[in-house]
């Protein structure tokens, strides 16, 4: 069994900082892809920034910049460092994990950038 615990979502002013973490947990062996999205009311789940086993990294267009993904594969942890935050920015973020061949998600975490 593997759980994914995301943390750090929290109310900010536009312009201001967060940065998430998530950790994975359980019977793990090696993890391949991490990544984080976000799903804003009404909409669907889009990938916000994807990290691979070797460091290769890719970002939405619209967190371009502003957003930066790490990874620290001795504490099975995934991070998101987000500054210059829009409200535009304003969603539930998951992380996502590839485990033994199966994507794993996170609960969510609630980021809310008031304007």
């Amino acid at each position: 069994q593997v759980h994914l615990v995301e943390s750090g979502g929290d109310l900010v002013q536009a312009g201001g900082s967060l940065r998430l973490s998530c950790a994975a947990s359980g019977s793990i062996v090696s993890i391949g892809d991490m990544g984080w999205y976000r799903q804003a009311p009404g909409k669907q789940r889009d990938l916000v920034a994807r990290i691979t086993t070797v460091g290769f990294r890719n970002y939405a267009d619209s967190v371009e910049g502003r957003f930066a993904i790490f990874r620290d594969n001795a504490k099975n942890t995934v991070y998101l460092q987000m500054i210059s935050l829009k409200p535009e920015d304003t969603a539930v973020y998951y992380c996502s994990m590839m485990i033994g061949g199966v994507r794993y998600w996170g609960q969510g975490t609630q980021v809310t950038v008031s304007s």
